[in-house]
């Protein structure tokens, strides 16, 4: 199985370990990819709309941006990753996210997105955890992503060293469960009724889109006319 881990820092704190820890739970660790924000990638989005309405490739981030998305795309499970930067993501995250908005369901979802999970993962000294893990599951949710598995609490710390033994076991613990979860899933990731749902409802806008480039996309791939991409072959 192939993990890409989504570092939303450059530096290995206690959110990277924890990741890490899971993704090695997940899979041996040649088969785990890893991007450094913002060290891979600390372009913010122009708001230029060009991904909507000409294409993706037309972004003028387009080019940098796209060793991430292939990782991405290669990818069985996607981890993404980021402490608590006043009660949200981090600010490279977010602006590497805002760079897939063209990939949300009312938009261009990409049917490879329908057979992969996902794992957010956040910590923070005091509180925030849950908003930050918001934060990510929105996006993985909004891809396609059938299912996302949460990782995250307060630590009480402002390193790993210094994380209490107890925490960290009960870290360890959820890390195993969720990994545990991914590993039966494999191959065969239940699609939830909410994805179904919205699916649904994206495809009977799409019959009569007013974005081109989004109802074309819709068209091409039958999904207006009743098809579904984690039916696909």
């Amino acid at each position: 199985m192939k993990v890409v881990l989504i570092s939303g820092t450059d530096h290995k704190g206690s959110t990277y370990h924890i990741a890490r820890m899971l993704a090695e739970k997940v899979t041996s660790p040649e088969d785990i990819a890893e991007v450094f924000l913002p060290r891979d990638f600390g372009e913010f989005c122009l708001g230029c709309t060009t991904c909507f309405v000409k294409g993706e490739d037309k972004c003028p981030h387009y080019e940098r941006l796209r060793p991430i998305t292939e990782k991405i795309d290669a990818a069985d499970v996607v981890i993404l990753a980021s402490p608590v930067y006043c009660y949200h993501v981090t600010g490279q995250m977010k602006a590497l996210l805002d760079h897939y908005g063209y990939r949300w369901m009312a938009h261009r979802p990409d049917e490879r997105m329908y057979r992969k999970q996902a794992v957010v993962v956040a910590t923070a000294a005091g509180a925030g955890v849950k908003s930050t893990l918001k934060d990510m599951a929105d996006s993985t949710f909004f891809w396609g992503i059938p299912q996302t598995y949460r990782l995250g609490r307060g630590i009480a710390a402002t390193d790993w060293d210094s994380v209490k033994p107890k925490i960290k076991d009960g870290l360890n613990a959820k890390a195993d469960k969720i990994a545990k979860t991914i590993r039966k899933r494999e191959g065969k990731v239940p699609v939830p009724l909410k994805t179904r749902a919205f699916f649904r409802i994206m495809a009977m806008i799409q019959k009569n889109g007013w974005n081109p480039a989004d109802k074309d996309y819709w068209i091409q791939k039958g999904w207006t006319s009743g098809k579904k991409p984690w039916k696909q072959g």
